[in-house]
């Protein structure tokens, strides 16, 4: 077994329902070395954080080779499973799909979130039959470089469609036949809510946590096997960097740089 499958191997095995995977997501090399100095077990990118930082907007905007390298320059940063979330899959179509798996393979990831949300400005969510055909382009891209790729369907119905339970699972089952692993359903907040996903689908369940959501603990009580801080961790990031150039600008005082990681700490991360 190769280092690249002994490491996506890995990182499926850490998918237990109710004994979640705990991912602060990361967006450079430098925000993966502290998740993993602090005992991550697995590192995962933000698509916000990633389109942000190269200054562009997430949505579908950010080019394939470009998103590429840099998911290359955080697999290669750390020595843990690296799931890269790649927003719809970087292509048109699901040939162009398989082209950005073999293409995220190759810069070191082993599992990826693919979504389902549309934005195309005609509809919220890509047809159920369209976004199963990206799947199975991505899964055959995968079993075709015999590396068994966490493929992680992401369901936008609660965040860009009204949050429909029975269209969530309805989606979540035919993402699994189409060849995904887990299924991520972000905008969940009501923890009965959760334990009602987890017990209708028939794989691990990522949710995506944040200030005001049930806490890890929680989460694995309700049996989910993936909890996913998303942008919220980026977002924090560049609101102390608007905080800091406020107040140096404004009052002329840094106390929002107080009790930050010192040069030093963060020079050693990086040898």
């Amino acid at each position: 077994m190769t280092d690249h499958q002994s490491r996506a191997e890995l990182l499926r095995s850490l998918h237990v329902p109710g004994s979640p995977l705990v991912l602060v997501n990361a967006w450079d090399a430098a925000s993966a070395r502290i998740v993993a100095a602090a005992g991550s077990r697995a590192v995962a990118t933000t698509s916000a954080g990633v389109a942000w930082s190269l200054g562009a907007p997430d949505g579908d905007v950010l080019d394939r080779d470009t998103a590429v390298d840099l998911i290359r320059r955080v697999a290669t940063s750390v020595p843990l499973p690296v799931t890269a979330d790649i927003e719809s899959g970087y292509g048109a179509t699901p040939a162009e799909v398989g082209d950005t798996i073999r293409a995220v393979l190759a810069a070191g990831a082993v599992g990826v979130n693919i979504e389902d949300a549309g934005y195309d400005g005609q509809t919220p969510l890509r047809p159920v039959d369209e976004q199963c055909e990206r799947l199975v382009a991505a899964r055959a891209a995968a079993d075709a470089a015999a590396v068994p790729l966490y493929l992680n369907a992401r369901v936008d119905t609660f965040l860009r469609a009204g949050g429909d339970v029975d269209e969530t699972v309805s989606r979540a089952s035919a993402y699994l036949a189409a060849g995904a692993d887990g299924v991520f359903v972000p905008g969940v907040a009501d923890l009965a809510l959760v334990g009602q996903l987890v017990g209708a689908i028939p794989a691990p369940l990522n949710v995506m946590a944040g200030p005001g959501m049930p806490t890890v603990a929680e989460l694995a009580g309700a049996g989910v096997a993936r909890v996913s801080l998303g942008a919220s961790v980026a977002e924090a990031a560049y609101t102390l960097v608007r905080r800091a150039a406020d107040e140096a600008l404004g009052a002329g005082t840094y106390g929002a740089l107080e009790g930050a990681l010192d040069y030093g700490t963060l020079n050693e991360l990086m040898r």
